[in-house]
């Protein structure tokens, strides 16, 4: 369509060029069928547009095939006046139409102007005002609701300025619309004054120019004059009924057409008595009964036909609400329920209901419950309720665990077995099956219930069933938490603080920060297994920094500054020092060097090879001092820590990557290696 985006300029430009340039009668004819389809165009248009900001060109429509409109009557009179003859067109309406009689004329098209000019003219122009007027009252309230959801979580940022941008769409063309209301009106006063000038005009000119006789001119001239008259009102007149259904349209979702059949014809038993009201017309007026007759019959038939298919869709609702529920009945859960994602699910096979169920001495239900205290207390957030559910799919001492209906992991026990693992200082002189363990794949085995006592002698670390799923649940959970906090979980968090210290809320959200903003801040320090149960620490920061950024890696580092001696105190063991792995000076100097502005902030587009001698050099420092039995973490400059993160993310979710700027300066430091590529 961009190609043919000058067709309209040049059009203007041509209607302006029609004022001041002469004609010929065959263009007049083709200009005033132009004329005649755009309004028949916009006429249609009007009726299926479904909601009015699907045509929000009319105003501007409206105006440009007006100015067109007079332009043609300009050009019509000239060649009225110059000639006595401006085309077959208005020839054909002054001759056909009316057929050559000028009273005939001169009556039809007045009652064309009475129409247009009072009565759908006037009633388009006062619901237009009224409408404009509503809709400007209407957005104040409108963009305090769309705010209201924003800040509470149901919409997002970007759905916010698209409803906003709507709502500012609605009023201007409203707005538009009581203007260019004013246009049918003065278009409508213009043709009557034009015929009027038309008829005296060319009379004088026949009678003192051209030498015609009274009867003559008067004939001519007039026939010539309503003949325009009439083809510049008819498409007048279709346009002022597109504008009378622009501006009376209500947003039902479908178009005028769809409306009318289901809205009018919904009650066959009308039918039947307007029916029966024509034909008995028919039979005790003068209306002959032939005329009537057949109207009544039509009716009759249509009423028929449409209680007819309003029983078969009654019918036919009846069998599938019957179906519906007898499916519901049948099933021993509803299947609206089945239809919603849980935030997490545990499925099982059948060998492990004895776990899970109290009757029969399971504690599982009870370990869940500790878990999640547990992690409210480490993260400082609460964990949705657990849907448990067996799953005949799985084989008998098979379990999954599922975030949002996604499966994240999956174990399957050795029933009468216990799960021993050598913390790395035991006698490994023990026979058993070799397995891993589920929760950070550490290498085990699965021993019988008779070779526990031994085991536990030689060192090993022995877990039973249940203890294993508890600590598999609890590590998927710590690693996904992320993904359980939404904007409710958020707000509810907020309102918590908010309750002890509500200058603080209020001065963050909704003025520097919505609800969702501060989700994402929490989120992207639960991804890194950051408690956020310091929250008004938190909200703190992010109202200090949040008038100058709404960077979210931008604002997390923030928060993480200030939550150094916590980050700190995670990653500590007891007394011992933090074993750090660093980059070299011209490592990150490199690194650096690879860091480029964009619109999204700062990126960093690193080599794939760099990044993979990179990976290497980590993963080789932090194998290392595993064999060792040391716990490391990664110690990067502020500037990289994210995108550092970020690399290793894949390789190595469980590293731990600081900024010299998070660590306590208290806390000692010892160095496990330099990564130097």
């Amino acid at each position: 369509m961009r190609r043919f985006a000058l067709v309209p300029l040049v059009g203007i430009i041509g209607v302006v060029a029609m004022l001041v340039v002469p004609v010929s009668p065959n263009l007049l004819d083709f200009l005033l069928i132009i004329n005649l389809s755009i309004a028949l165009t916009v006429l249609l248009v009007a009726m299926v547009t479904a909601e009015t900001l699907e045509f929000s060109v009319f105003p501007s429509l409206l105006l440009v095939t007006t100015i067109f409109r007079l332009a043609l009557n300009v050009t019509s009179t000239r060649l009225i006046l110059t000639s006595g003859y401006a085309g077959h067109v208005i020839e054909t309406f002054g001759n056909f139409v009316i057929l050559g009689n000028p009273v005939v004329g001169i009556i039809v098209f007045l009652i064309l102007i009475i129409v247009q000019f009072i009565v759908i003219t006037r009633g388009a122009e006062r619901v237009a005002e009224v409408a404009a007027r509503f809709t400007l009252d209407a957005m104040p309230g409108k963009q305090i609701s769309i705010d209201a959801d924003m800040n509470a979580g149901l919409i997002t940022d970007v759905e916010a300025r698209q409803r906003r941008k709507k709502i500012e769409q609605e009023a201007d063309f409203y707005g538009a619309m009581d203007g260019a209301s004013k246009f049918v009106k003065g278009d409508a006063i213009a043709s009557m004054i034009i015929v009027a000038v038309n008829i005296v005009g060319g009379f004088i000119i026949g009678m003192a120019q051209q030498g015609l006789d009274f009867n003559t001119s008067l004939t001519t001239y007039t026939t010539l004059s309503v003949g325009d008259g009439l083809v510049s009102q008819i498409p007048a007149l279709l346009l002022s009924t597109a504008t009378g259904l622009i501006v009376t349209r209500s947003a039902s979702g479908s178009n005028l057409g769809v409306d009318i059949l289901n809205q009018l014809f919904s009650y066959p038993k009308m039918l039947y008595i307007v029916a029966t009201i024509i034909l008995v017309l028919g039979i005790f007026t003068p209306i002959q009964i032939f005329v009537t007759g057949p109207v009544a019959i039509l009716l009759f038939l249509g009423g028929r036909r449409i209680a007819s298919l309003k029983k078969k869709e009654e019918e036919n609702s009846m069998k599938s609400a019957e179906a519906e529920k007898l499916k519901t009945t049948k099933s021993p859960e509803s299947m609206y329920h089945l239809m919603q994602v849980e935030p997490i699910e545990f499925e099982f096979g059948y060998g492990i209901v004895p776990l899970a169920d109290a009757s029969q001495g399971g504690d599982l239900l009870e370990r869940v419950a500790l878990i999640r205290r547990q992690l409210a207390l480490d993260l400082g957030i609460v964990i949705p309720m657990i849907r448990f559910r067996d799953n005949i799919q799985l084989s008998a001492n098979e379990y999954i665990i599922a975030i949002k209906g996604n499966e994240v992991a999956r174990y399957e026990l050795m029933p009468g077995h216990y799960l021993a693992m050598n913390p790395g200082f035991a006698d490994p002189a023990i026979v058993g099956i070799p397995t891993k363990e589920p929760a950070f794949s550490l290498p085990a085995e699965w021993i019988s219930e008779s070779m526990r006592d031994l085991a536990l002698v030689k060192g090993y670390t022995v877990v039973d069933a249940p203890s294993l799923i508890a600590t598999h649940l609890t590590e998927v959970l710590r690693r996904h938490a992320f993904e359980l906090l939404g904007r409710q979980e958020t707000k509810a968090l907020i309102d918590v603080v908010k309750e002890r210290q509500p200058v603080l809320v209020e001065e963050l959200i909704p003025s520097s920060l919505t609800v969702g903003e501060v989700q994402k801040v929490l989120a992207g320090l639960l991804m890194e297994r950051v408690s956020i149960r310091d929250l008004t620490t938190v909200l703190e920061t992010l109202s200090d920094f949040a008038p100058i950024t709404k960077d979210t890696d931008t604002l997390i580092e923030y928060v993480r500054q200030r939550l150094s001696r916590q980050i700190t105190a995670q990653i500590r063991s007891g007394t011992d020092p933090i074993t750090a792995i660093t980059f070299s000076q011209g490592t990150e100097r490199r690194i650096q060097d690879h860091m480029t502005a964009t619109d999204h902030g700062i990126q960093l587009a690193l080599d794939p090879r760099i990044a993979q001698q990179l990976i290497k050099g980590v993963a080789d420092h932090v194998s290392r001092l595993a064999s060792l039995g040391k716990s490391s973490v990664l110690l990067v400059s502020p500037t990289l820590r994210t995108h550092i993160r970020r690399i290793l993310a894949r390789n190595m979710p469980d590293l731990s990557v600081l900024s010299y700027a998070e660590l306590d300066p208290e806390a000692p430091i010892e160095s496990g290696g330099v990564v130097n590529i």
